[in-house]
């Protein structure tokens, strides 16, 4: 079964289940479990921090074949009635054996809020809208950020995991100007390392305050290890919106190529044949 799942994640400490504390897959795991009568273990496209926001996050669970009776579609609303109100399960729908909510997922699309406004952000917006000392020079941000646009080796956007690649293909991140001053910074790849978005988007503003070039972006590439001069942006700013998948006929193809291992790339470009390692 896949689940679409959206989720305030101011008071969560993250995706991931760890003991004592609130996290998003632990209360999933405990209502579905209750609601469908059988242990309930889910797999995500992509775990977020604490703090971390969705809007579009996906997970499928395995289950025995009749532990879903008729139209799946009902039971949204059992899981509606057990859930807190920060978190929703808005889909449930069967999909075939070879969908994996991480390895079959083509590229996943975040959005970044943050304001440079005196006041701070608006009292409606304050759980998932970032403040950032300004004003910042939007243009320049722009420049920056189009040009990591491509397939590199983003180590010094990413916190170190032992055995992860840090190679990517950002496909786009670009920067949009809201109501009320706010700036929205929309990010999409094939997957993500570590912190990176958040790097990104930390690297974006510091040039938008002219403390360092554009350029400076893109020479970070040629660094193998985190670099200490990238800010993380805050964690409430940020928000999975969206995960892509293939056909149904191209799942078991895209899962062998996501878990191939990428190839180190040079720096600025070219890489080696694979897909995403996952988040």
């Amino acid at each position: 079964m896949r689940l679409d799942i959206a989720y305030d994640g101011t008071d969560f400490s993250g995706w991931a289940k760890q003991p004592g504390r609130r996290t998003v897959c632990g209360v999933l795991e405990e209502a579905l479990a209750t609601v469908l009568r059988t242990p309930a273990r889910l797999t995500v496209a992509g775990r977020t921090d604490a703090g971390v926001h969705a809007a579009g996050q996906v997970a499928h669970l395995d289950l025995p074949a009749d532990a879903v009776p008729g139209d799946p579609s009902r039971w949204v609303r059992r899981f509606a009635r057990l859930l807190p109100q920060d978190v929703r399960i808005r889909e449930f729908t069967p999909v075939p054996g070879d969908f994996d909510a991480r390895f079959s997922a083509l590229r996943r699309h975040y959005a970044y809020r943050v304001t440079a406004a005196e006041s701070g952000a608006d009292p409606v917006r304050a759980r998932d809208t970032a403040v950032w000392r300004g004003p910042v020079d939007v243009e320049a941000m722009r420049e920056g950020s189009a040009a990591l646009v491509g397939l590199h080796d983003f180590a010094a956007y990413c916190r170190r995991r032992d055995g992860a690649t840090t190679v990517r293909e950002l496909q786009r991140f670009d920067w949009v100007e809201a109501d009320g001053g706010v700036l929205v910074a929309y990010v999409s790849a094939d997957a993500f390392c570590w912190s990176m978005v958040r790097s990104l988007v930390g690297a974006a503003l510091t040039v938008g305050q002219h403390r360092r070039a554009p350029e400076w972006m893109t020479e970070l590439l040629a660094e193998r290890a985190r670099s200490s001069a990238v800010p993380v942006a805050p964690a409430k700013g940020l928000s999975l919106i969206g995960v892509d998948y293939p056909a149904e006929d191209a799942l078991a193809a895209r899962n062998r190529r996501t878990m191939d291992k990428r190839d180190p790339v040079e720096a600025h470009g070219g890489g080696g044949p694979g897909g995403c390692c996952g988040d």
